[in-house]
């Protein structure tokens, strides 16, 4: 593993790099291309479902480049995002107390079909599938986020004023706060900018911890799905990470 002597990230290096060694596939996005992605999710929550600052998004889906980018967009709009990475039987909504429906939901095929899953209602709902291309079915009152999202601009819509005390999630945890969390959580790992962080998908499913932390930190990250833990420090090898989470 390359010694710990960050640098800043050039422009033109990837700040997300998703992996999966089941399918083969990766995905390397700089930060302006995850910026476009974020900004045509934020557009189609908008535009597209016509959401504004304070309405409720809840996100069921695994670390993922498409993940970053949702979260992304919608936090950028002002929404107040719900995020449960595992399948929890018997919770029918993800905060208690909640009003159902949400006004948008955003989950995989795997876990629509999951018998686990308690999927909760939304006004608007998207499939995102975690693989390449669109999706081969999606069922009656759904939309497969990829072509949807292709309908809006890479440039973020005309955003308003987000203060750091307008709330980030329903459970009152406002932007600041959670601005915070993640800038200390990126302290206790000693990131700094220009470091590169490997991170299991598996074992580290929060959106803080693969996103938020790093993000704050100034630290580009690679996400690595289906990971041989046995393969894990040959991966950081080969990726010049500097940190392994």
């Amino acid at each position: 593993m390359a010694d710990h002597a960050p640098v800043a990230v050039a422009t033109h290096e990837p700040l997300l790099s998703y992996l999966d060694d089941a399918t083969g596939e990766r995905t390397d996005l700089t930060a302006q291309q995850l910026g476009a992605w974020a900004a045509r999710s934020a557009g189609l929550l908008r535009d597209g479902c016509g959401l504004r600052p304070g309405d409720r998004v809840a996100v069921l889906l695994p670390p993922h480049w498409r993940t970053a980018a949702v979260l992304i967009g919608a936090w950028s709009v002002g929404l107040s995002v719900s995020f449960r990475p595992r399948a929890l039987a018997g919770l029918p909504v993800l905060e208690p107390g909640a009003d159902l429906p949400y006004d948008a939901v955003f989950v995989t095929p795997e876990r629509l079909d999951d018998w686990l899953e308690d999927v909760p209602e939304g006004t608007h709902r998207y499939l995102v599938g975690t693989g390449p291309g669109p999706l081969s079915s999606v069922p009656p009152g759904w939309l497969d986020w990829s072509p949807e999202v292709l309908r809006h601009p890479e440039i973020a819509p005309d955003l308003g004023v987000l203060r750091p005390s307008d709330p980030a999630s329903p459970d009152g945890t406002s932007y600041g706060e959670w601005g915070a969390v993640a800038r200390e959580y990126a302290k206790q790992l000693d990131l700094r900018a220009g470091d590169r962080l490997l991170v299991d998908a598996a074992e580290h499913e929060q959106p803080l911890k693969w996103l938020l932390a790093p993000l704050a930190a100034g630290a580009s990250v690679v996400l690595c799905a289906n990971l041989d833990p046995a393969d894990r420090d040959a991966r950081a090898a080969a990726e010049q990470a500097t940190r392994v989470l």
